[in-house]
């Protein structure tokens, strides 16, 4: 099974002891609390992810057909999808990251959880996670 499938797993399962909606969006909202901030000058424009609603930074780097990434965002909700997100896609193979399809990140409730405006941040964060990914693997293959 891909890693990121797996880890998607036992992100259902903590999910499944949630009551409800809001009890997930705080489990999100605490994860987004651990995650490390980007050093300032890490933030400007090129690092900037456009399309989402509160200001968000992506860091990627590509070593040995391993993405590497580090991220940040504003706003409360967009730390902890961020948060969330690295956890799922950083230090994984580009390959990996590839065959594992985004669209499964819905299994979570995604839908409920954000509006979608944040959807659409989620959508433009991945992607440029996947359009990195793509790069990273060829790099890597040629």
């Amino acid at each position: 099974m891909n890693p990121i499938e797996e880890k998607l797993n036992s992100y259902k399962e903590d999910f499944k002891w949630l009551a409800d909606d809001n009890e997930k969006v705080e489990f999100i909202i605490e994860m987004g609390k651990k995650n490390q901030p980007l050093p300032p000058e890490k933030k400007n424009d090129e690092t900037l992810v456009k399309g989402c609603s509160s200001k968000a930074w992506l860091v990627m780097e590509c070593r040995d057909g391993v993405v590497h990434m580090e991220a940040e965002g504003e706003s409360a909700l967009a730390k902890g999808m961020i948060a969330l997100l690295l956890d799922l896609y950083n230090d994984r193979k580009a390959e990996d990251i590839l065959a594992f399809d985004p669209k499964k990140l819905y299994d979570l409730g995604l839908d409920a959880l954000l509006s979608p405006v944040r959807q659409q941040g989620l959508e433009a964060f991945l992607g440029y996670v996947y359009g990195f990914a793509q790069k990273c693997k060829e790099q890597s293959d040629g």
